[in-house]
C-alpha cells in the first residue's frame, strides 16, 4: 500500500462524513497516473503553488494602487490569509484541508493588475466581459502550460471551488464554501487594517454597534467570525454564519464600500491605471504582432479571437510590469547615436 493510499484511508477515519474525500474525487479532465505520496488534492495545491501565476500575485494590488510602505497587503498576502483562515475553519469542522488549501491558493490567480480597477476596465473593453473568478479557472485550465501539458489539469473539486468562490452560485463542496467565507472575512478585515494605516478611515468611524457584535480589533473580529461559522456549521451539510454575525459582516462590508473602495482619496491613482490598461488594449488590437510570441503560442490550434489573447495577456501582468510595458511602448526614449 502506497503512502497516498494510507492517507486516503485515514481521511475516512478522521474527516467528517460531510467532507470531500480525495479517493472520491470526480477526477481530472485528462487522466493521469496517481502519485505514490500525495493525494490528488495535495497535488493540485502543489501545482498551484509552483505556478507562475501564483508568483505574480506578490506584485498585484489588493486595494491600494502603488502604496508607499511595506506593510500593505498584496494579492499574494491576501491569498495566504484566506488560506490560513479557511484551514482553521476546515480543521475545526473536520473537512479536507488539502482541498481547502488548493482552492484558497488558486482562487485569485485571475486577478488583474491594479485590483478591481483593472477588472472593471477589462470587463468594459473585452466583448465577452471579464470576471476574475472565471479568469482564475481559465488560468489553471489553459494559460499555465508545460511542454507536455496544457493547463494544470486540476481535479473537478478544486476547479469548481475556484470558479465559485465569488458570484451567485454556491460551491458544491463544504471545503469550497469555507473558502468563500474565508475570502470575505480576510478582505473585509485586512482592508480595514490597511485603510486605517493609510489614513483613509479612522477606527472611530466604524459603527459602535458593529464593534460590539464583531469585536473592537482586527484579531477579535476575525476570531469571532471564525467561531461563529464553526458553531453554525458543525456536522451540517452547508457552511453558514448566524444571522447576527452575518448581518453585521454585511454591514461592515457596506461600510468598506462606502468609505474605502469608492473613496476618492484611496482611489486617487485609479484614473491613471484605467488609462494605462485601456491604451495598451487598444494598442495590441492594432499591433497584434507585438504580443509576446510565447503568449501567442498558447493558443495554437485553438479558436480564440484576438480580444481573448490580449485580455489574457494584460490580465496576467503585474502592476509594475504593465507600467513598464506602457512606458516602453508610449514614452519616447532619449535619442543617441549608435
Amino acid at each position: 500500500m502506497s503512502i497516498r493510499e494510507r492517507i486516503e484511508d485515514l481521511e475516512y477515519i478522521i474527516l467528517s462524513t460531510h467532507a470531500a474525500k480525495s479517493r472520491n474525487s470526480k477526477g481530472r479532465k485528462n487522466n493521469e497516473k496517481k502519485c505514490n505520496i500525495r493525494t490528488d488534492f495535495q497535488r493540485d495545491r502543489d501545482r498551484i503553488t509552483h505556478s507562475k501565476s501564483f508568483r505574480r500575485l506578490k506584485h498585484k494590488t489588493q486595494v491600494f494602487i502603488a502604496p508607499e510602505g511595506d506593510h500593505f497587503r498584496t494579492r499574494l498576502t491576501h491569498t495566504l490569509e484566506v488560506s490560513q483562515i479557511a484551514r482553521t475553519i476546515g480543521r475545526a469542522l473536520k473537512l479536507n484541508e488539502d482541498l481547502i488549501e488548493a482552492i484558497a491558493l488558486g482562487h485569485d490567480l485571475g486577478h488583474t493588475p491594479f485590483g478591481h480597477t483593472g477588472e472593471r476596465v477589462l470587463d468594459r473593453l473585452h466583448p465577452g466581459g471579464f470576471k476574475h473568478n472565471e479568469q482564475s479557472l481559465r488560468i489553471v485550465d489553459l494559460l499555465e502550460n508545460k511542454r507536455d501539458r496544457r493547463g494544470l489539469n486540476l481535479t473537478y473539486e478544486v476547479r469548481e471551488g475556484i470558479e465559485n468562490h465569488s458570484g451567485e452560485t454556491l460551491p458544491l463542496t463544504l471545503e469550497a464554501q469555507v473558502v468563500r467565507y474565508a475570502d470575505r472575512i480576510a478582505y473585509i478585515n485586512h482592508d480595514i487594517d490597511d485603510a486605517i494605516r493609510a489614513g483613509v478611515i479612522q477606527e472611530s468611524e466604524i459603527d459602535k454597534d458593529l464593534i460590539l457584535i464583531l469585536g473592537g480589533s482586527h484579531g477579535d473580529r476575525i476570531n469571532n467570525m471564525i467561531l461563529d461559522i464553526i458553531e453554525n456549521s458543525l456536522e451540517k451539510d452547508q457552511i453558514s454564519m448566524s444571522k447576527t454575525i452575518g448581518d453585521a459582516t454585511l454591514k461592515l462590508r457596506s461600510f468598506m464600500f462606502d468609505n474605502v473602495y469608492y473613496n476618492n482619496y484611496a482611489k486617487s491613482e485609479e484614473t491613471k491605471a484605467e488609462y494605462i490598461l485601456e491604451e495598451l488594449y487598444k494598442f495590441y488590437l492594432k499591433n497584434s504582432e507585438k504580443l509576446p510570441k510565447e503568449h501567442v503560442e498558447i493558443y495554437k490550434g485553438s479558436n480564440f479571437v484576438l480580444e481573448d489573447i490580449i485580455c489574457d495577456y494584460l490580465a496576467g501582468t503585474t502592476d509594475r510590469y504593465v507600467v513598464n510595458l506602457f512606458y516602453d511602448i508610449f514614452i519616447p526614449k532619449p535619442w543617441k547615436k549608435y
